[in-house]
């Protein structure tokens, strides 16, 4: 795999004309340009919507409650502010892991979406953030707010795939993804690329749901892997993904209590679809788990 410098600009860096980085494409397989193709299209959508006042647009869900009283939240607006206020509850609840980060680390971002982890991991811990996303649609609307940011020459996104990044060895200090990695079939080959670009010592953390082993795989899991693209892993592929790989996770936590009202909230939307009760089915069963995890770069 070819090297290439941190300091290259993002399309020497990502996208040499061709789609490709150094001598692997970024996108390769069929189902890599099935997703590149969906996110392509999410131009005017939910997300959007929800990030309008801040110009945070996140590609995640939310933890946390909200006010159940008989005369809250009743316009679409008000449920669409609650709903945003869940999802950057969720990304500062990741961020909580990565205390310790500043000014003179580097952070990756892997599946950065629009850019709305990214934005926030930056102001928040002060890091430089490199972002990869393989929608070249993403990383344009996440360049332009990096630019409205003033930020953007120290958070970059990349026509980059997280499996395959091109990036140094060791060049590092932290990686995350926050809901991404039930877009990859299997979890070793990511987990085994972030252990090579980060640093020994250094940390991955990731948010995710997953495959409750105690409720079992059942039509619920095959309704939102066929809604999304994805395919959602057991908490058990998770952790010996991370030991096989060279992390040690020091950090599990099953949120499922607290990722369960943002999908009641959303069922109130007049945006709502089929997936919020499958979701809301899903925790109640307790075949659905919700996790955020950190895990140290062990090794040399």
């Amino acid at each position: 795999m070819s090297k290439v410098s941190l300091n290259s600009p993002a399309s020497e860096l990502t996208d040499n004309g061709n789609g490709s980085t150094g001598a692997r494409a970024v996108v390769e397989t069929e189902y890599e340009r099935e997703v590149a193709r969906m996110y392509d299209g999410k131009q005017d959508d939910f997300n959007l919507l929800l990030g309008k006042e801040t110009n945070l647009v996140h590609h995640h869900f939310g933890i946390g409650d909200f006010d159940r009283s008989p005369d809250a939240l009743r316009s679409e607006s008000a449920i669409q502010r609650r709903l945003h206020e869940l999802e950057n509850a969720q990304t500062e609840r990741l961020l909580d892991l990565l205390t310790g980060l500043g000014p003179e680390h580097r952070l990756f971002d892997g599946g950065s979406g629009r850019g709305g982890t990214a934005f926030m991991a930056h102001q928040r811990l002060g890091c430089s953030v490199d972002g990869a996303t393989i929608s070249r649609y993403q990383r344009e609307f996440a360049e332009r707010g990096a630019r409205q940011r003033g930020c953007d020459a120290e958070v970059r996104f990349h026509f980059m795939n997280m499996l395959r990044t091109g990036l140094p060895t060791a060049s590092m200090d932290a990686a995350l993804t926050n809901e991404v990695t039930m877009y990859v079939s299997e979890l070793t080959p990511l987990f085994r690329e972030f252990a090579r670009i980060v640093k020994p010592g250094g940390r991955y953390v990731f948010a995710t749901w997953a495959v409750d082993e105690r409720g079992g795989a059942d039509e619920t899991i095959a309704a939102i892997d066929r809604h999304y693209a994805c395919t959602m892993h057991t908490r058990g592929a998770y952790l010996r993904a991370l030991l096989d790989s060279g992390f040690v996770p020091y950090h599990v936590a099953q949120m499922d209590e607290d990722a369960l009202p943002y999908w009641e909230l959303r069922l109130r939307s007049e945006h709502r679809d089929t997936i919020e009760q499958l979701f809301i089915d899903g925790y109640r069963s307790s075949t659905i788990a919700y996790l955020m995890v950190a895990a140290e770069r062990v090794g040399q």
